[in-house]
């Protein structure tokens, strides 16, 4: 019996003699775990976990320290997006969305448009950003640029080719397939290749621009069935699509679903409101928060919320 592939991991990998370097994304249950965490519609879990498979590939590209975050902010049905990477592995993501306005953009996509529907229909005007935030003792980073493209993989190539520093290609694909049980699960996978800096000493540019166009053709003959394949281990792919060209493939990068709240943050929170805000938040004498990403309720009791008003 054919095994299954290794999922939840970023695998690194480089092309010779061209200069490119790129990251394979696969998503498995780190992903189920978090779309049917919320029990989204269709269209929005895999808005969704595009962009969590975005957010891995593209943190795989940076050395940082800390949280990366990919969010989107728009005026369509589906408003907000959230996926962040830490340094260490940790993934979550969540989504903020209008049912009503959803049901009217997904009920009107036109035949073979696809699910996830085009970006202007489900996230409408707005802004993509990127935010590498290292800690209280460094400074934060931020890149913001409109939404501009079909898919969220478009808008990030539109991003690239508004910056000088980062030539990079993504290809990333969102599915919801049986698993050995016949049970369906969410799976994702990315594919993101970047071009180095020349240096001197290399070959000539003009190898260089070939070998990223030959590279571009190749990226673009993989399809979204191979990119989420549970039988193709990363490096088959790999290997099937740059062999010819001398691909060399690194340590993969273990994912995995974290969150990071936890009661004592979100009674720092509550203690820097204001006690009649904090008042407001209370109903039967109970406090309650729900973490926006992974769903747990925090309960503070009548006494804890005495505590919390008498600090």
């Amino acid at each position: 019996m054919t095994s299954l592939a290794p999922d939840d991991l970023v695998q690194p990998f480089q092309i010779d003699p061209f200069r490119l370097r790129g990251r394979l994304v696969r998503l498995g249950p780190l992903l189920d775990e978090i779309l049917t965490r919320h029990d989204y519609p269709e269209a929005v879990a895999t808005m969704l976990g595009e962009a969590i498979a975005l957010a891995a590939a593209l943190a795989g590209a940076l050395k940082y320290a800390g949280v990366f975050t990919l969010q989107t902010k728009g005026d369509g049905p589906i408003h907000l997006l959230v996926a962040d990477v830490t340094s260490d592995g940790a993934v979550r993501g969540y989504a903020q969305y209008d049912q009503e306005k959803l049901a009217k953009a997904t009920a009107a996509l036109p035949a073979g448009a696809g699910i996830g529907g085009p970006v202007p229909r489900l996230l409408g005007a707005g802004y993509l950003a990127f935010t590498v935030d290292q800690g209280e003792h460094s400074e934060r980073y931020q890149g913001i640029v409109e939404l501009q493209g079909a898919t969220l993989a478009q808008c990030v190539h539109h991003y690239f080719h508004q910056s000088e520093q980062l030539e990079a290609a993504l290809k990333v694909a969102v599915a919801r397939m049986p698993d050995e049980t016949g049970e369906p699960r969410w799976r994702a996978g990315a594919l993101m290749i970047q071009r180095l800096p020349p240096e001197r000493g290399t070959i000539e540019r003009a190898a260089e621009d070939e070998g990223w166009r030959r590279a571009m053709i190749l990226m673009s003959s993989s399809t979204s069935a191979e990119l989420v394949d549970p039988l193709l281990k990363p490096e088959a792919l790999l290997f099937r699509l740059f062999h010819e060209d001398g691909v060399r493939v690194y340590e993969t990068h273990a994912l995995a679903a974290r969150c990071r709240c936890s009661r004592d943050r979100v009674e720092t929170m509550l203690r820097a409101l204001a006690p009649q805000d904090l008042e407001e938040m209370t109903a039967e004498g109970k406090v309650l928060v729900t973490c926006e990403f992974c769903s747990t309720v925090y309960t503070f009791d009548e006494q804890a919320v005495e505590a919390l008003v008498e600090r």
